[in-house]
């Protein structure tokens, strides 16, 4: 990927004796400023406006080589920079990405410098080694003593136990909101988490180039603190968990992470937006990534996935038992072929069970055979595949499938984000993209700027997605409540694997958990209009090829989406409530609204994105979808000249158009 534009300026350079400094840094646009100053040891503070965001919170890295050093107790020189250009973005939510910043480089005592930036959209800052040889990470002191206890949403991780027990986990949960200083103190938190402080302001806490370095949680740190928190580094390890294809700690050291001479640590973000809607268009992590360290990214295919797990297989009105075998994922194959859909998947179950062998296939399927029918109809196979599995012999797996013409791995149940499950991903990044292979990773941590260093890594889950619908009950279950939240959260990092597209629908008194026949929470177009607000690379079609063809013009409908999109513009929004968002592919505009479970009546405001008189088709909730929640209406209208558009969101509702 090019460099668009560039312009570095240093601004200055001095050097200092050992009493205390404070350096203040602002944003290009002056409304975001960080201070940082060495006082009582390093810390940092961030305003907004004008407004208190942060309080004087310290940071420090300690590491061992041989002696214990903390680092960051005194500032030693610093240099001043700003930064002003873009560069070009694969399989994002924009084409182009703006990198406008002022930052300061400072020397800190102990071998090692801080780097800080000041962005529009907010603070980002990391420690750099300058140490000569390689040295072990401690710990690392990350700390945000938010000015006033404002309510938080966030998720606490979804395993239960001491500290230790809670690393594993799968970063799958809904989330909480409450004031920071009722955080369970004895609770992981994952990241992202968002923060509301006062004016409208939206504060998230993020992090980017993970690296040769373990994830970084948060706990409860008194008041309206919250520190950060990182998984020991594995000493002993199992194979067990689901089905024997995970990897499982059994001991760890008494330190985070083993470090390389001159290694840059994990980039610490505190985004902020002036309101919710700016959120959905903040760059951060993706920007903060290290730039791609692939030279050639057009074999990279972003695309629809045809899913047989969500669905239970469960194709009917056919002549052949549906399963796990070869006839069944010929008829998945028809099936996206007819609808223009690039891809299918296998999901759990074409390799030998308990085996974490991926070349024992079960005698009911014909890979091969199922590749190459696939050939035949332009649709490319992908393949699911347990962490163990594919960890224990990785190249001779890429090279095998590879040759044999699949397209990628969905590899699953990691379910940890210590520094050697990051490794990990980064290891199958590089081997996956040596044989032209994508990648979609699931029981794993949020996006953290690995897309952006190894573009054949499309998709990521880390999300409470719509497979929950599958088994969860109750009356605090509400997905819907999630849908509207995630946008501005989890969907901060990057994009997700959240598997939208049913076709069996309920309302809120009439939802079930079902395997075979799953449902979702809402209307129909509530999710249809998820194609349009949530981003997914590689995204998949969950429902059952039957019950699409029984709702074709949905099916098409759906099928017409692009995944990758070059502009985004945040319409409506109001946290937790519903979202409204405009994304451009080439010379059409889409645009989706969801909601929760209340009923509402928005005008969305769609005059600057120039489309007013253009034909567009439309699908909106019916006028009986607060009872059956699969009504719906499709339309094509010309666009009001003034842009302004009025729409009814049913409960659990949905609104989606595309131009044409």
């Amino acid at each position: 990927m090019k460099t668009i534009l560039v312009s570095l300026c240093v601004i200055g350079a001095m050097a200092f004796t050992a009493n205390a400094k404070s350096f203040e840094l602002a944003s290009p646009d002056g409304n975001v400023t960080v201070v940082v100053d060495d006082s009582k040891g390093l810390a940092y503070s961030v305003s907004f406006k004008g407004q208190q965001i942060i309080n004087n919170s310290p940071i420090s890295l300690t590491i061992d080589n041989g002696k214990t050093v903390t680092v960051g107790q005194k500032i030693t020189s610093a240099k001043r920079s700003s930064h002003n250009g873009s560069f070009d973005a694969f399989a994002y939510k924009k084409a182009t990405v703006d990198d406008n910043y002022n930052a300061i480089t400072l020397g800190i005592n102990g071998g090692f410098n801080l780097l800080v930036r000041a962005y529009d959209e907010g603070v980002a800052y990391r420690f750099v080694a300058k140490q000569k040889k390689d040295f072990v990470v401690i710990n690392e002191q990350a700390s945000f003593n938010f000015a006033k206890d404002w309510n938080t949403y966030f998720s606490y991780v979804n395993a239960s136990g001491t500290i230790e027990q809670q690393y594993r986990n799968s970063f799958e949960n809904l989330y909480n909101h409450m004031p920071i200083s009722k955080v369970d103190p004895n609770t992981l938190v994952f990241l992202p988490a968002l923060v509301e402080a006062d004016n409208g302001v939206k504060v998230v806490i993020a992090e980017s180039a993970l690296e040769n370095y373990p994830g970084l949680f948060l706990l409860n740190n008194g008041g309206s603190s919250l520190k950060g928190n990182s998984a020991p580094y594995p000493k002993e390890e199992y194979v067990g968990g689901h089905n024997k294809l995970q990897v499982i700690v059994k001991d760890r050291e008494n330190y985070i992470a083993k470090a390389t001479a001159k290694q840059a640590m994990p980039w610490r973000i505190i985004g902020i937006g002036a309101d919710e809607a700016q959120l959905l268009n903040s760059d951060m992590v993706y920007r903060l990534g290290e730039p791609s360290r692939l030279d050639d990214t057009s074999w990279i295919k972003p695309g629809k996935v045809a899913w047989d797990w969500w669905n239970d297989w469960a194709v009917y009105n056919v002549p052949f038992k549906a399963g796990i075998n070869t006839e069944t994922y010929k008829y998945y194959i028809d099936f996206a072929s007819k609808y223009g859909i690039e891809y299918v998947i296998l999901d759990e179950g074409w390799a030998v069970n308990l085996q974490a062998d991926l070349f024992q296939i079960i005698p009911e399927i014909d890979l091969k055979e199922i590749v190459d029918y696939g050939k035949q109809k332009n649709v490319g196979i992908i393949l699911w595949a347990g962490f163990y599995a594919f960890d224990r012999d990785m190249e001779h797996v890429c090279k095998h499938y590879s040759e044999m013409g699949v397209k990628g791995f969905k590899v699953d149940f990691i379910d940890r984000d210590d520094q050697r499950a990051v490794d990990f991903l980064y290891r199958s990044a590089e081997m996956a993209a040596k044989y032209k292979l994508m990648l979609d990773f699931h029981g794993v941590f949020k996006p953290a700027g690995l897309n952006r260093t190894y573009p054949n890594v499309v998709n990521f889950e880390g999300v409470h997605g719509l497979e929950q619908n599958k088994w969860r009950s109750g009356d605090k279950y509400s997905q819907v409540d999630y849908d509207v939240l995630l946008p501005f959260i989890r969907m901060y990092a990057g994009q997700m694997d959240y598997t939208q597209g049913a076709m069996l629908n309920a309302v809120k008194k009439a939802y079930q958990p079902n395997n075979s026949e799953p449902m979702s929470q809402g209307t129909r177009t509530h999710q249809l209009a998820e194609y349009a607000v949530f981003i997914s690379p590689l995204n998949m079609l969950c429902d059952s090829p039957t019950h699409y063809l029984q709702n074709d013009e949905c099916a098409k409908f759906i099928a017409s989406f692009p995944v990758v999109w070059d502009e985004t513009v945040p319409l409506q929004c109001k946290l937790g409530e519903y979202v409204a968002v405009a994304r451009r592919s080439g010379n059409n505009w889409y645009v989706g609204a969801i909601n929760n479970w209340n009923p509402v009546d928005l005008v969305l405001d769609l005059s600057k994105l120039n489309i007013g008189g253009r034909k567009a088709v439309v699908v909106k909730d019916g006028p009986s979808a607060e009872k059956v929640a699969a009504d719906h209406l499709h339309e094509t209208i010309t666009l009001p000249a003034d842009g302004k558009v009025k729409v009814h969101l049913a409960p659990g509702g949905g609104f989606v158009l595309h131009t044409f």
